[in-house]
């Protein structure tokens, strides 16, 4: 069974700009495909996921917060970021390579951003340079909050 992840960061930033921020390693950067908007890479053994980096436009996203709330988000043009893992990556090596790969994007960045698991549930936003995290139990869990707040904590700007 998979797990997805998907980073989305609104607007029409450089698709490998984007690609060449989450790699850790340079030798790991996605790598274009036949189409200029896509960039992949399979990182299962060394970070644990494979990773998609595209552009589009006319999005939809949609998910669910804190109490069963409803979320939804619409832009115009976007960069989605999909990290795709493996049930026995996640804890270990997936999850905490994902974390790190989204702060380098975030801190790289300040494009309005989502990210959402399994296209279900909403784990963190930024909107006009407030990062705030969602599903406090799951940032608990992976003690991994303070890499993508900068130890600021919930509802605080992060400097980029």
């Amino acid at each position: 069974m998979a797990v997805e992840f998907r980073l989305i960061l609104a607007g029409d930033p450089p698709v490998d700009e984007i690609a060449a921020l989450t790699a850790a390693d340079p030798r790991e950067k996605p790598q274009p495909t036949s189409n200029q908007r896509l960039f992949t890479a399979r990182l299962y053994d060394q970070r644990g996921y494979a990773i998609t980096v595209r552009s589009g436009t006319h999005g939809h996203y949609e998910a669910e917060t804190d109490g069963d709330s409803r979320w939804e988000w619409e832009p115009e043009t976007y960069v989605n970021i999909t990290f795709s893992m493996r049930a026995d990556d996640l804890v270990d090596k997936g999850i905490p390579n994902m974390v790190r790969a989204i702060a380098r994007v975030l801190a790289g960045r300040n494009e309005d951003a989502a990210l959402i698991q399994d296209g279900d549930h909403l784990l963190l936003t930024r909107t006009n340079g407030v990062t705030r995290t969602h599903r406090t139990s799951w940032w608990n869990h992976y003690h991994l909050e303070h890499l993508v707040t900068g130890g600021a904590g919930r509802d605080r700007p992060v400097a980029p």
